[in-house]
């Protein structure tokens, strides 16, 4: 059997990957606070703050396995110090906010990254334990640079936005789609992944991305899915600007929604994951599987990412 230690493994993706871990039939340890959740039933939970002296050490063993979620360098630090020696194969989940430029369509792993000036930033901060962790462990690591990752569950309410949008009345407000694209990943496609790739103890850098699909190709799909037939209302770049719309994420802005300047970020070369054995599911079942969530969950409840139906009605009508 297997024996695998996921520092993490309470958290969204950290969970789903636990999940194949043990539909496979490995030994899955879990070291974390335990404040995002449990682990799936099946996992033993070790309780502990990586920041405390003797964190590890009810897991100083060896580790067929290791799979390292944090983006702090500290902690990535503190855990090589403590199990780089013991474990035979390392993954680290890293991401594309990596990379230093996302004008490049099509750039694929070796694309120059940004400098880790300020390790408060993401990005600064998973170069920094990309390095640490691949002056360790080079010929035992594996190091997984997710895009978007989307699926039911998930907590940014990013890409669920729009299937949500969809299911309700009155006239929905878009970007402009020229030039645009969405580029994302199953987390049931990445978790799948992540556990076949570490048990065939594959290394390198690979980018776990989606195919990157047009956005009015996108838009066209989620309103099928969700049975939309309502009016449409287009809305340019200044404008949305002018109405204080933000890009991507957050409150008050239009989810996946990137400047131009950006479009080489949802199209990045997945070439390499593919090769390594990942699979990507048609868009209209994750579509279908996240407005179900979406559902359950309650498409009109406060949410990380987009904008209230009030927002939404009254830049409309300031538009039109």
């Amino acid at each position: 059997m297997r024996s695998v230690l996921v520092l993490g493994g309470t958290g969204w993706l950290g969970r789903a990957i636990v999940r194949e871990l043990l539909a496979e039939g490995a030994e899955v340890t879990c070291l974390a606070r335990g404040e995002s959740g449990s682990v799936p039933d099946g996992a033993r939970l070790v309780r502990a703050d990586r920041r405390s002296p003797g964190a590890y050490g009810q897991v100083l063993r060896d580790w067929d396995e290791v799979i390292e979620l944090a983006w702090d360098p500290g902690l990535v630090t503190s855990a090589l110090d403590a199990l780089a020696d013991r474990a035979d194969h390392w993954t680290l989940v890293s991401t594309v906010s990596v990379y230093a430029r996302n004008d490049q369509p099509g750039a694929d792993e070796s694309a120059a990254l940004v400098e880790p000036a300020d390790l408060s930033q993401y990005p600064d901060a998973k170069v920094a334990a990309e390095r640490a962790t691949a002056a360790r462990l080079d010929s035992r690591l594996l190091i997984a640079r997710p895009g978007l990752i989307v699926g039911p569950g998930d907590p940014s309410d990013r890409f669920g936005y729009w299937p949500a949008r969809f299911s309700r009345t009155g006239p929905a407000l878009f970007p402009t789609t020229e030039g645009r694209f969405v580029q994302v990943i199953d987390v049931a496609d990445l978790a799948g992944w992540i556990q076949r790739a570490g048990k065939a103890r594959h290394v390198g850098v690979v980018n776990a991305v989606g195919a990157a699909i047009p956005m009015q190709e996108f838009f066209e799909a989620a309103v099928d899915v969700s049975g939309y037939d309502g009016d449409s209302v287009t809305v340019d770049d200044d404008a949305l600007l002018a109405a204080d719309v933000h890009y991507w994420a957050g409150p008050r802005s239009l989810p996946l929604w990137l400047p131009l300047s950006d479009s080489g970020f949802a199209q990045r070369s997945g070439r390499a994951y593919l090769d390594a054995g990942g699979t990507l599911r048609p868009l209209r079942d994750t579509l279908a599987d996240v407005l179900a969530d979406e559902q359950a969950r309650g498409a009109d409840r406060p949410r990380r990412s987009g904008l209230t139906a009030a927002e939404e009605a009254a830049i409309v009508s300031g538009v039109t």
